[in-house]
């Protein structure tokens, strides 16, 4: 449909530090595999979504979202005939700068940082975790991924202007990024918005019915549903329009995009990125019913009681215990206490409490805070 679009793994500006071929899985196939194989995109899987692991065991973490966007991009890809490889490579890093909390955590990190004069984005955070943190080889720093790899990580989501972010001036700022690097927010966008509604319906905080009188394709779609199965429980009812409504949503954006790319006439990779706009995007009726969604899902989900109060309840720790090692950064554990001597304590507790899952802060905040006062002085 796309093909003349394609990223062509051939035309790749290469990695930081050259390497040797390898004999079977291309560039792109090997970057998916060291994401994959990374300690930061493992510890997705003890990082929250959107509801708490202590609700049900069911529900979506940080992890099984990105394995869903993964499904979706990929799909979308392959109907457009895209570069499936490196559209999997960038679904699989996405999350992975995503700190503990989801974006509670992300936001009280910021606010931190904003403190200092500085800031936290979980995409720049993803591209140190990537260039810097993961230490699995010998022979260079990070994991050397590919360059579109890394700037779709930073991009994926927005464009930005030279000397707008500086340090991210070496990605080509100005330029769009490959057309597979534009569909991960909108496969994003898909996979949050219809297995939040998923999770949410499991947890008794809506009905269906509350649901199509607020979204009208929901409710065309749960109409049919009803037609097509008359004896089924309201439970397998909702997930048939579920399955029906992300299907819905996929195709808008192969449909959209395959659009906008015939109507901007753009006929190669290279065109894509001196394209004025994003050319990844859904149809009228797709884009309608995902911000239909999106509102729902603000009004009932999100704003909800019990999860303001958890987000709350975990801004305020987070808060708590970054100036906690800011103000004693002798209890950071190695190396992270001896780079805390040499740079900014700031950046590097920042840096610590990123890369912790839920859990894992939940034991340092409990150690730290009953840390004897008296031996901190």
């Amino acid at each position: 449909m796309l093909r003349r679009l394609r990223f062509q793994v051939e035309s790749s500006r290469g990695r930081r530090y050259p390497e040797a071929g390898h004999p079977y899985r291309n560039a792109f196939q090997r970057d998916r595999d060291r994401i994959i194989h990374a300690r930061a995109f493992r510890r997705l899987e003890a990082k929250t979504q959107v509801f708490t692991p202590g609700l049900s065991d069911h529900f979506r973490n940080r992890l099984t979202h990105t394995i869903e966007v993964s499904q979706i991009a990929r799909t979308v890809a392959s109907a457009l005939e895209l570069n499936e490889d490196l559209t999997e490579a960038l679904a699989l890093a996405h999350d992975i700068g995503h700190p503990p909390f989801a974006h509670a955590g992300e936001a009280e990190l910021d606010r931190q940082m904003a403190r200092y004069g500085e800031r936290f984005d979980h995409n720049l955070h993803a591209l140190r975790i990537i260039e810097s943190f993961e230490q699995r080889y010998a022979r260079f720093p990070g994991l050397n991924l590919s360059f579109e790899v890394r700037e779709g990580i930073v991009k994926h989501s927005r464009d930005f202007e030279p000397g707008e972010i500086p340090e991210l001036d070496d990605y080509l700022p100005g330029l769009r990024p490959p057309l597979e690097a534009q569909l991960i927010d909108l496969a994003d966008e898909i996979a949050y918005n219809t297995a939040d509604l998923d999770d949410a319906f499991s947890a008794r905080m809506f009905s269906a019915g509350e649901v199509a009188a607020a979204v009208p394709e929901y409710a065309a779609l749960c109409e049919a549903a009803e037609t097509q199965f008359p004896g089924a429980s309201e439970r397998e009812r909702f997930l048939e329009t579920l399955r029906q409504m992300i299907d819905l949503l996929a195709s808008g954006l192969i449909e959209g995009t395959a659009q906008a790319a015939a109507g901007a006439d753009i006929r190669d990779a290279g065109e894509v990125r001196r394209c004025p706009r994003r050319l990844a995007a859904f149809t009228p009726a797709a884009e309608s019913a995902n911000a239909g969604l999106k509102r729902f899902l603000h009004q009932r989900v999100y704003s909800a009681a019990p999860l303001v109060e958890e987000r709350e309840r975990a801004a305020a720790r987070v808060a708590r215990l970054f100036q906690y090692f800011v103000e004693h950064p002798g209890r950071l554990p190695e190396p992270y206490n001896q780079q805390a001597a040499l740079d900014r304590p700031h950046r590097v507790v920042c840096d610590y409490i990123a890369g912790m899952t839920d859990a894992f802060f939940d034991r340092t905040y409990q150690q730290e805070m009953d840390y004897p006062s008296e031996i901190l002085t």
